[in-house]
């Protein structure tokens, strides 16, 4: 078997003046798919399986459309730390979704879920935990809990009924009585009848009857969601349109290099906690933000950490909802320090996004740090251009965009970006065109001889989109230098800028007569 070696392709790598794009051009649509015809009858000599038969079918692709839906009310869920305030919000959501560990201050963000009791749909609010005179990123956390009441439409405040109340509790039922926001007093860890009594005690509040539950075990949890929904309104009085069709877009990135500040920018407001300490962020946090005038839903992520099966508790969960985020969006905006070398645990992020298919924009972070007078910023840049061609060739054909997260500078350069990926991310190759540019290109260079066979592709088609994905019936297995060489040159042709291309083989024999 040969192997696959960059010599064994240098004939590849520099194709000359050809005539491709020249020939591709002046065919005419019609003669392009008449030719796609013909290879197609042509591949009735081979054996073709259901599954071959219903890809040469064709994919019709939908048009994605912005749908403006009503706003669904809020029910925010507040108190001191480690009162089961995660706890609650995965026993209403009837799945493990907020990081819960034992530690207190696991939670720093306000988090929003999609929930739904007795067929009202509704967005819980999971915050951090609220501390009078906090300092640091305690009092950051302890602010976007207060932010978390002010928008919101109902207040669950949950306290520890076997603690009893305290005074940082007395502290946040004055903020809540300032908000005017109908309250439900949750009083948790009540796991059996006998601790009923500890509840009673809570009355002294001044909040109206404690609702005794058991987040742990779901105790109560029901009877409790059942009097939420009949004090919820239709619809918010406080939230955003639901919108149903922002591009979702995932911010991923190392720790501590720059994501939760390029949210806050992006958002107009101090969304998420920022802090020098490294992996302040846990949970993924979605925001809705208007950038280059069209409505985007950004994901900010828990920052990768070089060893995942190594990490313990909340960053160990953080790891995993990352992944899950990442799974859901459309197009990841992979942050960089400029100022530091690009590590292996950069490359090993982007390598992550290239195996979810989604597609690629490189933002460069901390821009404004490299200073066009100062020496030490000019020596950093020429290096970093260095590392951009050593490390990162392999998605030289991602877009890229310096910005400083910190001041806004050319943060509006972002939304181009997003949109040209999205672009190549949903394009689709008539299969007619398609199968012209492979004839032309095998004509020009044809694979080479291997253990004396040479294998023909017979027939392509380009199966999907997002990411395009491409099927090539060949009568025999195409190195990956030649793959390559193939998705190089339709990246010439077509742009497909800042998207991962899949080409996918499928050797079929013909038929025995």
């Amino acid at each position: 078997m040969a192997t696959d070696t960059s010599a064994d392709f240098d004939e590849f790598e520099d194709t000359g003046d050809d005539h491709l794009a020249e020939n591709l051009a002046a065919l005419d649509d019609d003669l392009a798919e008449q030719r796609a015809a013909a290879l197609r009858v042509g591949l009735e000599d081979y054996d073709l399986d259901d599954e071959d038969a219903a890809l040469l079918e064709g994919i019709v692709r939908g048009e994605d459309g912005i749908e403006f839906l009503p706003a669904l009310p809020v029910v925010a869920i507040v108190g001191r730390p480690n009162v089961g305030k995660s706890a609650l919000v995965n026993r209403i959501l009837g799945r493990r979704e907020a990081v819960v560990e034992d530690t207190p201050g696991v939670t720093r963000d306000r988090v929003t879920y999609k929930a739904e009791w007795m067929d009202r749909r509704f967005t819980v609010v999971d915050t951090g935990g609220w501390e009078p005179d906090a300092r640091g990123i305690d009092r950051s956390v302890a602010a976007q809990a207060e932010v978390a009441i002010d928008l919101s439409d109902v207040v669950l405040f949950v306290v520890d009924a076997m603690v009893g109340a305290t005074s940082t509790d007395e502290h946040v039922v004055r903020l809540l009585r300032k908000a005017k926001k109908p309250v439900f007093l949750v009083a948790n860890k009540v796991d059996d009848a006998r601790q009923e009594p500890e509840a009673a005690a809570l009355w002294n509040l001044g909040l109206g009857e404690p609702h005794p539950v058991s987040a742990i075990h779901g105790r109560g949890v029901a009877d409790l969601l059942d009097e939420v929904v009949k004090v919820m309104p239709d619809v918010s009085a406080v939230a955003k349109h639901e919108i149903g069709g922002p591009r979702r877009v995932a911010i991923l990135g190392r720790p501590n290099v720059g994501k939760s500040s390029l949210l806050n920018k992006a958002a107009g407001e101090e969304r998420v906690v920022v802090n020098e300490l490294a992996g302040t962020t846990r949970d993924p946090v979605d925001e809705i933000v208007e950038v280059g005038g069209k409505m985007w839903r950004f994901v900010d992520t828990a920052g990768i950490r070089r060893r995942v099966h190594l990490q313990q508790g909340a960053d160990f969960y953080a790891s995993l909802r990352t992944s899950a985020a990442l799974e859901k969006a459309e197009v990841a905006v992979v942050v960089l320090d400029v100022t530091q070398p690009l590590s292996e645990q950069d490359v090993r992020i982007i390598d992550l996004v290239l195996e979810s298919g989604r597609a690629l924009v490189l933002a460069f972070n901390k821009w404004d740090r490299l200073n066009d007078d100062d020496m030490d910023g000019q020596d950093r840049r020429r290096y970093l251009e260095r590392e951009i061609e050593q490390d990162l060739a392999h998605v030289a054909w991602a877009p890229r965009v310096n910005i400083s997260a910190r001041t806004g500078r050319h943060l509006d350069k972002l939304v181009p970006a997003l949109e040209t990926a999205l672009e190549s991310w949903d394009q689709r190759i008539p299969t007619g065109k398609f199968n012209a540019f492979l004839t032309e290109l095998i004509a020009e260079h044809p694979h080479p001889v291997r253990g004396g066979k040479q294998p023909r592709i017979l027939f392509g088609t380009q199966a999907s989109t997002r990411p395009p994905t491409f099927v090539l019936f060949t009568t025999g297995f195409l190195d990956p230098g030649y793959r390559r060489f193939i998705q190089r040159r339709l990246r010439e042709l077509y742009g497909f800028e800042g998207t991962p291309i899949v080409i996918n083989m499928r050797v079929r024999e013909r038929r025995q007569r």
